[in-house]
Parts: structure tokens; C-alpha cells; sequence
């Protein structure tokens, strides 16, 4: 898979999206080691958190500012790296923990709300052959 990953970024791919519900959490981990020895210059890297893990078959949806700060850390580490180029929380930003605030699947009144708390780089939305909801 990492192979995949390089190959990607040397034909000009230069972002990742990740999140640690995928796999859950070893796509960062293969971002990781698919970044080592390529350098980190050469993507940008977004992640999303929404998900608290209560046991190994359970999860909760948390936008707790204490959980989204640890989650934040924990794709951090799994990364490897210092600083998410985009991500979530305004207090983030501020720490550098992160560049940018997007948001992913979000309402137009949940995009007036972040508004107000700090600019949106980007916002995500699933655009699919199977979802076409965007275009209506």
C-alpha cells in the first residue's frame, strides 16, 4: 500500500485526506511510512476526527473540544509529523497544530456557525455516482 502512496505523490498527487475512522487509524499510519525518506513538503495533509472509539465495537460521534484536541494529537503521532495542513478547530490553529479549519459533510447552518468562529479553507461535501445531492 505505501507503494501506492509514493507512486501517487510522484505523479504530482499532492494531497492526502485522511481520517481515523478509515481503517480505523492505519491509513495514517501507512501515509507515515509512504512519506519517509519522500519528504513532507511534498503533500499536504488533512484529517478528520468525529469519532470516539468506546470498545472495539462501539463509537460514539464526539465534537468535544477535549476528544477533537486528543484525536488531533493521536493523528499527529500517527502521521508523523508536526503539523496537520488542515483540520478542525480554530484553538488548533492557534497552537499550530494545524494550517487551516475545513469541514467535511457539514450543513449550510453548521457552515454559518463555524463562519463566525474562524474562515473555512475548504468545505467537503460527497459527490459521488451514487450521491448526487450536491447538484440539486
Amino acid at each position: 500500500m505505501t507503494e501506492i502512496i509514493q507512486h501517487a505523490i510522484s505523479t504530482d498527487i499532492t494531497f492526502l485526506d485522511t481520517s481515523d475512522i478509515y481503517g480505523p487509524q492505519t491509513n495514517e499510519v501507512l501515509i507515515s511510512k509512504a512519506l519517509t525518506g519522500l519528504g513532507r513538503e511534498k503533500v499536504q495533509l488533512g484529517t478528520k476526527f468525529r469519532f470516539k472509539y468506546e470498545s472495539s465495537n462501539h463509537m460514539d460521534v464526539s465534537g468535544n473540544p477535549t476528544y477533537v484536541k486528543y484525536a488531533c494529537e493521536a493523528s499527529l503521532k500517527r502521521l508523523g509529523v508536526d503539523c496537520i495542513d488542515m483540520g478542525a478547530l480554530k484553538e488548533l490553529v492557534e497552537e499550530g497544530k494545524i494550517k487551516y479549519v475545513g469541514l467535511s459533510e457539514a450543513s449550510a447552518s453548521t457552515i454559518r456557525r463555524a463562519l463566525v468562529v474562524h474562515p473555512l479553507t475548504t468545505i467537503q461535501i460527497e459527490w459521488s455516482l451514487w450521491r448526487r445531492d450536491a447538484e440539486e
